[in-house]
């Protein structure tokens, strides 16, 4: 059994607004896959192309040339990626909030502005460095403004030239409510808790430009932000693109109940990337991407494949969405669970007890719980690391002889026109990071990978 993925672990994604508030260490959201993965072989690189019916996989290695890799069973789970709009400025200014790195990286943003305001009497300055935006108001941005305001109101302790108040944080959102997955009356708590904590929400409201970190709303509103976070939903993978599986509208993959990919046979798929009927609601519904699914399905598509194996018959899958819990904060939560509504500290513990019993190993579960603990004792830290952005940058300023010009840091703005010849092709391998899960293929029998030059679709265009 082959698993192809960018990362060498796995992360639980619902715990990232914990891990960017400084509740969790950031190691212990992710689960290493060498060390669960017991008698697979783990492949570190990216899948960019699928042919099914020739068997093959199209792969693209971190390092070394591609390859082509011969399966006899696919499972197809590269996951999801930020859904984002050709909205000026999104892409040069907006960050999204699917990773640890993204998560641990607004988390050293916010204190770095906390840093740069309270040391500066520039009020335009300050002004800017504490605006803080967030578009997008499900689950991802509501806890994640939720459990970063939260930090920030506790840090401003350590500030004596700073208070809550000197803080703006904005929350952006296109349609008339937040939270659309707990029930109208859990979604409008949830407003008016944010609301009195200061956060502005800014319902029916669309973001028109974030040029030069200037934001434009379709109210006629502007003002300025250095931090601007993107929650606004997801989309199926980009790789399914390149592959000769069928795809629905929205360019998931068209599943059976049984997990199997619609009128193909030998493939298998799960989690955000696929259409799966949803058996619990009308005809027509899918399951939403979420982990309350991903997880279950995980297990359901397991003992499928273990039973077409044996020729033994496969179960469908069917859960009834149990509903919802989301964290607010330290201390803070709401919660719909089969119609029962909770809301403050009870949700919050609901939300953590959840959650805790989902997360994969119980190493991690352990760990977490440890994480927990200690943090009943002891504040969190109040620290921003921001050289993991470029941890060479003083070795370089050490290297670099007086007077000569400074060494630009690899990959950055001033290397760009040095790098405009690179294939497109790595950038496919880097745009798979982070993702729910990967495209995996098991073999029943090993076939012998041929080195192969750049990967190519089906139909032998190279991959973009």
């Amino acid at each position: 059994m082959t698993v192809v993925e960018p990362n060498s672990y796995m992360t639980y994604q619902p715990f990232l607004p914990e891990a960017a508030a400084g509740n969790l260490e950031p190691r212990h959201v992710v689960v290493p896959l060498r060390r669960v993965l017991n008698g697979c072989r783990v492949v570190s690189g990216s899948v960019t192309g699928i042919n099914h019916a020739q068997r093959v996989a199209y792969i693209a290695p971190n390092q070394g040339a591609p390859h082509d890799l011969h399966y006899d069973i696919l499972v197809a789970c590269p996951g999801s990626i930020a859904r984002t709009l050709p909205i000026p400025g999104l892409a040069e200014r907006g960050i999204g909030f699917k990773s640890v790195a993204e998560a641990i990286h607004i988390r050293n943003k916010v204190i770095e502005r906390m840093d740069a305001a309270a040391s500066s009497t520039d009020p335009q300055l300050r002004r800017r460095a504490l605006t803080f935006v967030f578009i997008g108001g499900g689950f991802a941005g509501i806890e994640a403004i939720a459990e970063l305001e939260d930090m920030a109101r506790d840090a401003c302790k350590f500030y004596p030239e700073l208070s809550p108040s000197d803080m703006r944080w904005v929350m952006v959102e296109a349609s008339g409510r937040v939270l659309p997955e707990v029930s109208p009356a859990m979604g409008l708590y949830t407003l008016k808790q944010l609301e009195h904590r200061g956060i502005e929400m800014k319902i029916n409201t669309r973001v028109k430009s974030l040029a030069d970190g200037h934001v434009v709303l379709d109210s006629g509103e502007e003002f300025d932000a250095e931090t601007i976070v993107w929650t606004a939903g997801v989309k199926a993978h980009p790789l399914l693109a390149n592959t000769d599986l069928p795809l629905d509208d929205r360019g998931r993959i068209r599943a059976t109940a049984f997990l199997q990919v619609d009128g193909v046979e030998q493939a298998w798929t799960a989690g955000d990337c696929a259409a799966v009927p949803d058996l619990t609601k009308g005809e027509g519904a899918t399951t939403s991407p979420s982990a309350q699914h991903a997880v279950r399905q995980a297990k359901v598509l397991a003992d499928n494949i273990l039973a077409d194996l044996r020729a033994e018959p496969i179960a469908p899958y069917e859960h009834k969405y149990a509903g919802s819990v989301a964290s607010l904060g330290l201390h803070k939560g709401v919660a719909d669970v089969y119609g029962m509504k909770l809301r403050g500290w009870p949700a919050w513990l609901m939300h953590r007890t959840y959650h805790l019993s989902r997360v994969p190993t119980f190493n991690r579960k352990a760990r977490v719980l440890a994480d927990w603990t200690l943090s009943l004792f002891f504040r969190r830290e109040i620290v921003s690391l921001g050289s993991f952005a470029d941890p060479r940058a003083s070795f370089r300023a050490a290297a670099t002889p007086p007077g000569a010009p400074a060494v630009a840091a690899p990959g950055s703005a001033a290397q760009q026109p040095a790098l405009a010849g690179k294939p497109a092709g790595r950038a496919e391998a880097t745009g798979q990071t982070e993702t729910n899960g990967s495209a995996g293929a098991a073999r029943k029998s090993p076939a012998p990978a041929r080195t192969a030059g750049p990967a190519k679709t089906p139909g032998g265009t190279p991959l973009a």
